[in-house]
C-alpha cells in the first residue's frame, strides 16, 4: 500500500470508530478509540482460526506502517505544538519552575528508579538483562502524554493548579524523554567504555537548550509576519510552516524538535501575541484549525496504537514482565514526584493529595510505543514493547476511566474549578 492508501484507510476506521464512540460509549475520545480499536483487532484474531484472510491483510497493512517514524518524526510536533498553543500561558507561566522541575528532573529520577527496579525484578525473575537496557526502557516509559492527558483534565474541571502542572510537565518531558532516551541509547550502543561523559553532556545540552532556543527563535519570526499581515488564510498558513519547516530544520541540525514545537506553541498562544499580532477572525480559524489537526492526529493516533495489538508477540514471561511493569511505573511516578511536590509545596501551595493525583493522572501514549518500536532486536525489543504496550494501555484505559473518581475521592471535599 503507498502512503495515500495507508491514509485513506487510517482515516476512514477512524471516522468509524469515532462514531461508534460518540453514538454508543460516549467515552472520552482517547480512551474509547484506543478500547475499540482494540476489540477490532481482538475480532480480527479470533476471526483467523475460521478464515485467516483478514488477519493476514490487517497484519500486513500495520507491519507497512513505521509506527515509530509517523509518530516521531511526523505526527508528534504537529500534536505538541497544538497542545502547547492551547495551553493556559499564564498559569504555565505562574508556575513554570514546578513545571519544568517535574518535566526535566522528575523525568531523571523516574527513569533511574524504573531502570532500577525493573533490573532488581528481572533478576529475581532469572531475566539476564543489564542494567543500561532497564535504564533504557524506564527512559522510554517515564515521559507522561500531553494528548492523552488534555482531554480528561478539562472534562473533569480538576484544580487549575494540578491541570497545568500536569499538562505543562507532559508538554516539555515529551522532548525530555526522547533525549534521555537518546542518549542512554547511544551509551548502550556504543558501550560505557566507547562514550565519553563529555560528548553525553554536550548531546543533551544541544538537543534540550538548542530545541527551546529553536523554539523561541521560530515562534518570534511567525509572531512578526503575522503582525505585518491580517489575512487569516495567510496567517492560519504561517503556523502550519512553523511547525513543518520547523520540525524540519530541527531534524536537519539536531536540536530536540518536540522541545521547539513545544516551545514555539507556547509563543505563537501567548496572549500578547495573540492580541498584538491576530484579528478575532485570525485568531478564530488559527484556533480551530489547530483544535481539527489534533483531533484528527489524536484519532488516528489511538486506533494505531489499539491496532499493534497485531504484530506484539505476547509471550507468557513478557506478559508477566508487563503487568509487574505497571506497579513499577506507578510507585516510580510517585516517587519521583512527592520530593519536587515538597520543595514547592511552601511557595505554591498545593492542595493535599496532589502527588496522588499527578501520580495516578500520568497516563503514557504513543509516544513510549514509538520509542519502544525504534529499538533493535538485539536490545530486547520484543520484551520492552510488550512491556510498554502493556503499561500503555492500563494507563489510558484504567487510569483514564478511573481518573474523575479517583479525584473526587482522593479529594471528596475540593471544588476542582478553583485555583
Amino acid at each position: 500500500m503507498n502512503y495515500y492508501e495507508i491514509a485513506a484507510f487510517l482515516v476512514v476506521i477512524s471516522a468509524v470508530f469515532g462514531y461508534i464512540n460518540e453514538k454508543y460509549l460516549k467515552l472520552p475520545t482517547t480512551i474509547g478509540l484506543m478500547l475499540i480499536a482494540i476489540v477490532f483487532t481482538l475480532i480480527v484474531i479470533v476471526s483467523s482460526y475460521i478464515d485467516p484472510f483478514l488477519f493476514d491483510q490487517q497484519k500486513q497493512f500495520i507491519q507497512g506502517i513505521d509506527f515509530s517514524e509517523v509518530l516521531l518524526d511526523v505526527m508528534l510536533s504537529f500534536m505538541l505544538f497544538a497542545g502547547a498553543m492551547h495551553t493556559n500561558f499564564e498559569q504555565l507561566k505562574i508556575q513554570r519552575r514546578p513545571v519544568l522541575g517535574f518535566a526535566f528532573i522528575g523525568t531523571l529520577i523516574s527513569t533511574l528508579l524504573v531502570g532500577g527496579f525493573t533490573y532488581i525484578v528481572f533478576h529475581l525473575l532469572g531475566f539476564s538483562v543489564d542494567f543500561i537496557y532497564t535504564l533504557l526502557f524506564g527512559a522510554l516509559i517515564s515521559p507522561t502524554d500531553p494528548i492523552a492527558v488534555l482531554g480528561i483534565l478539562k472534562k473533569i474541571g480538576v484544580n487549575k493548579k494540578i491541570e497545568t502542572i500536569i499538562v505543562g510537565e507532559s508538554l516539555f518531558n515529551d522532548g525530555i524523554g526522547v533525549v534521555i532516551f537518546l542518549t542512554i541509547y547511544k551509551i548502550a550502543s556504543h558501550g560505557l567504555a566507547g562514550t565519553k561523559t563529555l560528548d553525553v553532556l554536550k548531546l543533551f545540552g544541544i538537543e534540550v537548550f538548542g530545541g527551546i532556543a529553536l523554539g523561541l527563535f521560530l515562534g518570534w519570526i511567525a509572531y512578526k509576519m503575522m503582525k505585518e499581515i491580517d489575512n487569516f488564510d495567510t496567517e492560519v498558513m504561517v503556523t502550519l510552516a512553523l511547525v513543518m519547516g520547523g520540525s524540519l530544520l530541527a531534524h536537519k541540525i539536531h536540536v530536540s524538535a518536540p522541545l521547539t514545537m513545544v516551545t514555539a506553541g507556547l509563543v505563537i498562544g501567548n496572549d500578547t501575541v495573540r492580541n498584538n499580532a491576530m484579528s478575532e477572525i485570525t485568531e478564530a480559524y488559527v484556533d480551530k484549525f489547530w483544535e481539527l489537526i489534533d483531533v484528527l492526529l489524536n484519532t488516528v493516533l489511538f486506533v494505531m496504537i489499539g491496532m499493534e495489538l497485531l504484530v506484539i508477540s505476547f509471550k507468557l514471561q513478557y506478559v508477566v514482565a508487563g503487568l509487574i511493569s505497571i506497579v513499577i511505573v506507578l510507585v516510580s511516578r510517585y516517587l519521583s514526584v512527592k520530593p519536587l511536590l515538597s520543595y514547592f509545596q511552601r511557595k505554591f501551595r498545593f492542595i493535599p493529595k496532589t502527588d496522588w493525583i499527578m501520580t495516578w493522572g500520568g497516563l503514557r501514549g504513543g509516544i513510549s510505543i514509538a520509542l519502544a518500536l525504534s529499538l533493535p532486536k538485539d536490545m530486547y525489543r520484543d520484551l520492552f514493547l510488550v512491556m510498554t504496550y502493556m503499561v500503555v494501555v492500563f494507563s489510558i484505559i484504567i487510569q483514564g476511566l478511573t481518573l474523575p473518581r479517583f479525584i473526587q475521592k482522593v479529594q471528596p471535599d475540593q471544588n476542582h474549578g478553583i485555583n
